[in-house]
């Protein structure tokens, strides 16, 4: 049996990226698995079984914790998502910052792991090399599914877009998501004299997030085509994707990215940064990547896919002829692994 730890993920309200890995691979594993929560998960596995976390965990949150993974009765497997809290200390949670050393000095004591990109692994075992873990285990990569739940992938002809154009980005509001940007790009835009929406999905992050509310309000006074929606379910955001002429995912720091997985799959192109992780999932197609991620080359993407209906024709048609991994490929991995 395989108890996919759940501790956090099953008390959040919102769909972080964190959160949807963890419900999804839990709902992919199926009668293979059973959800488990600190500290009760530390007695319900026997020999044989494994535990497989997909969170993010420290002694302090979980006294006992480092002593039970040294005495585990059963087999222990994780999943890395990145190191964004070491590389971007300063717009980053001040408690992800404090917990992230020791959690992924915790993750060495572990007997698998599995990275969410090819960057996140190099990352960890970075990081590994420099505290000096001598004796590490193996990390290989699990693709994250770009299917949402009930959501049937998008074949033949491309969604029609709205009218005027719509642009929809995902993601909490904060620097590392990086909206600002957007909201430069669509300044010089507008003073071009092209007509077009902005829809800016995901809730403010209440430490870094507030200059980027006031932006958006200042700008709402005179553009009507900027949208926040700070709170929307699964159902209303994929008919809002569907409309989109395309998806905009400017972040400097990610793991994976599933909001771009999750726009091809719908057969929308996605504008996206170059940060390594992004890149890796660009790289099939479907995709206009902003080399150097500045405002200049945010202005040329955005003005081509808004004004070209051939480009975006072609970005849709790549979106949707090529392969794109599931969440049902992700559990199999993770079944047949940790059988």
């Amino acid at each position: 049996m395989i108890y996919v730890d759940t501790t956090s993920a099953s008390s959040w309200r919102h769909s972080s990226g964190l959160a949807r890995v963890s419900r999804r691979l839990l709902e992919e594993l199926g009668e293979s698995a059973k959800p488990a929560k600190w500290p009760s998960m530390a007695t319900q596995p026997a020999n044989g079984d494994w535990i497989l976390s997909p969170e993010l965990f420290s002694e302090q949150e979980r006294p006992g914790f480092t002593d039970f993974l040294g005495h585990s009765p059963c087999r222990l497997a994780a999943v890395f998502h990145d190191a964004i809290p070491l590389k971007q200390p300063g717009i980053t949670w001040p408690k992800s910052v404090e917990r992230h050393p020791s959690y992924m000095k915790l993750l060495a004591r572990f007997d698998r792991i599995w990275a969410v990109s090819s960057a996140s692994r190099d990352e960890l075992a970075g990081f590994w090399k420099w505290q000096g873990v001598r004796s590490a285990p193996q990390v290989d990569v699990l693709h994250l599914g770009s299917d949402w739940g009930g959501v049937a992938r998008a074949t033949g002809a491309p969604p029609a877009p709205a009218v005027p154009p719509r642009i929809v980005s995902i993601g909490i509001l904060e620097p590392r998501k990086n909206q600002t940007l957007l909201l430069d790009a669509f300044e010089v835009l507008r003073g071009e004299g092209i007509e077009a929406e902005l829809h800016l999905v995901g809730r403010v992050n209440p430490h870094f997030g507030s200059p980027i509310e006031k932006r958006m309000a200042q700008m709402a006074e005179r553009w009507s085509g900027l949208h926040h929606h700070a709170e929307m379910g699964d159902k209303e955001l994929e008919s809002l994707v569907r409309s989109a002429r395309a998806t905009a995912f400017p972040s400097i720091a990610e793991g994976c990215g599933l909001p771009l997985l999750e726009s091809l799959w719908m057969g929308v192109p996605c504008i996206c940064s170059d940060i390594p992780p992004v890149l890796e999932n660009a790289a099939g197609g479907g995709c206009h990547v902003v080399r150097g991620n500045g405002v200049a080359g945010w202005v040329d993407g955005l003005r081509r896919i808004l004004s070209s209906d051939s480009y975006r024709h072609q970005l849709a048609a790549e979106a949707m002829g090529r392969s794109l991994p599931t969440w049902a490929s992700a559990a199999r991995v993770l079944r047949e692994s940790l059988a």
